[in-house]
Parts: C-alpha cells; sequence; structure tokens
C-alpha cells in the first residue's frame, strides 16, 4: 500500500537519533544528522530499472538467468533504500568509525585499493576486499572468497560481528539502531512494520548490494540497440583484445555473461607461497570483471598490482597443483599456456579497460547518503512490498 500523508510527513521532520551505545569510546559520528534521501525513492527494483537486453539475452549465456536474488528477499525500492543507509552507516562497527563502504568504495568499483582494508582498531583484513558489481548474477549463491556464507543474506551480517573489521554483537548492533529515530521509519517503509532486527538488517544490506548492477561501461554501448554488436565502438587494439578474450585466452569459459562473473569457485594455480588454502583447495571466488581496471591489486591476497601482470600471469604463470581447474589445464594435462606475445597481452588490457562503468562509479543511487547530511530526512516513495 502507499505510504500515508502522516508517514511521509514524519519523515520529513526526523532527526538522528543521538545514543552512545556499544562503546565506551564513541566518536563524533553520532552526532551527525540524519542522511539525506531523495523526494521519490531512487529506482532500485528491476520494475523502475530493468536490465538492460544484453543481460538477459546473450550468447555467453543469460546473466539473468545467473541471479541469486530469493523469492522471499527481492529488491525493492524500499528496502535498498534502507540497505544504502546502512551500508554507510558507521554505527555498524564497534567504535563507530568503520562502515562496510570503508572498506567497498563506490568510486573503486565497491573494492578496496589498499591490499588489505583497515577496520576497527586499525586491525587488517586478512584478504583483499572483493569488489561487490553484480554479485547477484552468480547462480551458486555463496559469499567471501572461500564460500563459507550459503546466502548474500547470511554474508552481509559476518563483518559487522567480525573482530578484525567492524567488530559488534548483533544485540548491539540491533540496540544502537533502535536508538536512532530515523530508522523504525525506514525498517517500516521497507517491511510494513518498525521492528528492528538483525535479520531485517541483512536482508536490506543484501537488497542493496543485489541492487549494484554494472551495466553502462563503454562495453555495454557495443550491445545496445538490440542488433549484431557495433564493434567500431572499440579501437583497433581493444578489438584485438576483445578477440582474444573470447578467442585464444579463454577468458569466457569462466566470465561467461555480459555481468563477468566467474561462473563458480576455482583453483587458478597460484604458487605455494600462499598460506591460505581458501575453501580448502585452494579454489577462491572471483569478483567480477566490472571495472577492474580501476581497482588494483588483484587477487585474494592482492599480490598483484597491475592487470597486465595478472594477465602475464594466466600466459605464462599458473603453478600445477592436483586441485588445479581443468579448464586451465592444456591438453596434455599440464597447465596452460597461452604464448600470447607482449603486444597481445597489451591489447588485453586495453579490452579489460572498455569494462570501467562511470556512471556506475558516480550513480547518486549508490552514493553515501551522509555525505551532505542535514537534519532532515527526506520522504520514501514506494510500497511495501
Amino acid at each position: 500500500m502507499m505510504r500515508s500523508a502522516r508517514a511521509t510527513a514524519a519523515l520529513l521532520v526526523i532527526a538522528s537519533g543521538v545514543a552512545a551505545c556499544g562503546d565506551e569510546r564513541p566518536s563524533r559520528s553520532w552526532l551527525r544528522a540524519a542522511p539525506t534521501l531523495p523526494e521519490s525513492s531512487y529506482a532500485y527494483s528491476l520494475g523502475r530499472a530493468p536490465l538492460p537486453r544484453h543481460f538477459i539475452f546473450d550468447v555467453t549465456g543469460s546473466a539473468m538467468r545467473e541471479d541469486n536474488t530469493p523469492a522471499d528477499n527481492p529488491v525493492t525500492d524500499a528496502g535498498a533504500t534502507l540497505g544504502r543507509v546502512l551500508f554507510y552507516d558507521t554505527r555498524l562497527s564497534a567504535n563507530d568509525r568503520v562502515s562496510c563502504a570503508s572498506c567497498h568504495q563506490q568510486a573503486f568499483g565497491f573494492a578496496d585499493t589498499a591490499r588489505f582494508s583497515r577496520g576497527v582498531n586499525g586491525a587488517l583484513t586478512r584478504r583483499h576486499t572483493m569488489a561487490l558489481a553484480n554479485v547477484r548474477f552468480y547462480r551458486p549463491g555463496r559469499f567471501f572468497r572461500d564460500e563459507r556464507s550459503a546466502t548474500l543474506e547470511e554474508q552481509t551480517l559476518v563483518p559487522v560481528q567480525d573482530s578484525l573489521e567492524m567488530g559488534l554483537s548483533l544485540e548491539k548492533l540491533e540496540g544502537k539502531l533502535r536508538s536512532v529515530r530515523y530508522y523504525p521509519p525506514l525498517f517500516r517503509a521497507a517491511y510494513g512494520a518498525p521492528d528492528i532486527t538483525a535479520d531485517r538488517v541483512g536482508r536490506a544490506l543484501a537488497q542493496f548490494v543485489r541492487s549494484l548492477v554494472s551495466d553502462r561501461a563503454r562495453i555495454d554501448s557495443v550491445f545496445r540497440g538490440g542488433g549484431p554488436p557495433n564493434l567500431a565502438l572499440l579501437s583497433a587494439q581493444e578489438l584485438e583484445g576483445r578477440g582474444l578474450f573470447i578467442g585464444q585466452a579463454g577468458c569466457t569459459r569462466c566470465h561467461r555473461t555480459n555481468g563477468l562473473q566467474l561462473d563458480h569457485i576455482d583453483n587458478i594455480g597460484l604458487d605455494a607461497q600462499d598460506v591460505d588454502t581458501g575453501a580448502g583447495n585452494g579454489a577462491f571466488k572471483a569478483p567480477s570483471l566490472r571495472n577492474v581496471a580501476i581497482r588494483p591489486p588483484y587477487m585474494h591476497d592482492g599480490r598483484f598490482a597491475t592487470l597486465r601482470e595478472v594477465v602475464d600471469f594466466y600466459d605464462h604463470g599458473i603453478q600445477d597443483n592436483v586441485h588445479l581447474d581443468r579448464r586451465l589445464r592444456a591438453p596434455d594435462g599440464t597447465p596452460l599456456r597461452l604464448h600470447l606475445s607482449p603486444a597481445q597481452r597489451d591489447a588485453l588490457v586495453a579490452y579489460l579497460g572498455t569494462f570501467t562503468d562511470e556512471a556506475f562509479l558516480h550513480d547518486e543511487r549508490f552514493a553515501n547518503p551522509f555525505a551532505s547530511s542535514r537534519p532532515v530526512l527526506g520522504a520514501l516513495a514506494g510500497t511495501h512490498r
């Protein structure tokens, strides 16, 4: 049902509730005003933000068929709006200084350019932060580099509780949010009731993260219009790189759809210096290749500083091990060697640059709502679903 005039009016005058709970030395972030939200909700749901045709129909596989959104938690405008506020709120950490966005930064495709991100009390994460663009297009629906979380709804609450990342118990999280006056109306808009629970926090965060769809990169312009790909939009070097990507280099064997997600967790033959065994067999989940050029370093431990180093690794650096993915083996069973020339490797790097989505990196729907805070909260439009 549509929001009542009384609820809308209430949203317009709510100021931030201030309470110093959950930490003995709260930061001045508690004094921050309420988030600035638009009078009419941004479009997040597929009904208002539909996917482009080449995400639904493509010879390399339909991204939409890989969608892991559960039937009981579809992306709604109100739910993703709540998730956006939570994503940027430092109250989700024990010291009120760390938010989800501290490590997942929009300017870097919701990744981090530090090799290891810094959490509460200056502690460093165990692995390089994964980018979040297009995470919904991964059919297995498991998350983290080692896929230890079965769903995104489960994953979103793990960093909150992790002692190195955000360090906050779910009980304290609920208490903090209940003390902030603008949260009950946001929860009511999303769920039809103002009750604040950790489960609802995780579900709202999952909705926002699934709304982070990158589909306006230069490579997407090649597919616009519904006809054959307009390859004239690529430079000669980029066109050569595309030919290698779908041909000799075989990148599309793993990154199959226009969402550019990995199709399943892989052991890619990293060397024995790595003491992190990932899923137990040296396999790690990889993020989408969307915006890959602007978010170095690379791999789960950030070992490669440049995309050229990554391409060099796949060309001649894959190491043999019993768990090596079969797609990275030559017909004789040895680790694959591409034997690309330096110019061809440069062309691959150039083509990967066409995956950068400037519109996504600056989209207000995904930006920090606290960046221009003032002590009023805009009305949320839409329906509860």
